[in-house]
């Protein structure tokens, strides 16, 4: 049995990257299903159950805004990592101030979105009700293990519990946002999964990972 959740997460700033885009930070226009899944794991996780976001509903106007942002252009090859662990030391340090690159983006400002999903429960020796009830009562609370973000770590997101109907959006008509990320499949060596988002009415309808529509 799923049981099902409504949040509403809103900021002022949100940047979910669309992936073809490598050299500068391009947003798609809304948020996307695995950026979802990642504050409702922020807000309640545990590994008898899995978030499944089902639908998002966007309740602001899209706007966007350019930003250059300071990024560290290189990371520590895990290589390096295994090298010192065995040696029981080794250099992994990065220098910020030698290896600062300046970048532009494209952001969303302004957002507010309505999350809405289910979590399966994956171990039948657990009752899924208790799980049920811990989220909504870290969620009323305002409680969570990180603080959620939109996208990126900077873009902190506000949340709360929505209960009853979705609210008007104000987008009224229809939109092919084209080919967005699901999410990433672990089962196959974490693969990511795209599917032809369409938004309707300020509404994105997420289909399942094993659905047809969803391609790699």
């Amino acid at each position: 049995m799923a049981y099902g959740a409504r949040l509403r997460v809103w900021g002022d700033y949100a940047c979910f990257t669309r992936p073809e885009m490598k050299a500068e930070r391009v947003t798609y226009d809304v948020m996307t299903p695995s950026a979802a899944r990642g504050v409702l794991e922020a807000i309640y996780w545990k590994p008898q159950i899995r978030w499944v976001v089902e639908r998002i509903h966007v309740l602001k106007p899209i706007r966007f805004t350019s930003l250059r942002r300071n990024e560290v252009g290189s990371k520590i090859p895990a290589g390096s990592v295994e090298q010192a662990m065995k040696a029981g030391s080794g250099r992994l340090g990065l220098y910020i101030e030698e290896d600062r690159q300046q970048r532009a983006a494209i952001l969303l400002r302004d957002v507010e979105y309505l999350i809405q999903a289910r979590f399966v429960n994956l171990d039948p020796a657990e009752h899924p009700q208790k799980h049920f009830e811990v989220f909504q009562r870290r969620a009323q609370k305002g409680q969570c293990f990180q603080q959620p973000y939109l996208g990126c770590r900077e873009f902190s997101a506000c949340f709360a519990l929505h209960e009853g109907p979705a609210p008007p959006s104000p987008l009224e008509s229809e939109k092919d946002l084209g080919w967005m990320l699901l999410d990433l499949e672990y089962a196959r060596g974490m693969k990511p999964r795209f599917f032809r988002a369409m938004l309707r009415n300020g509404v994105v309808d997420v289909p399942a990972m094993d659905s047809p529509e969803v391609a790699a």
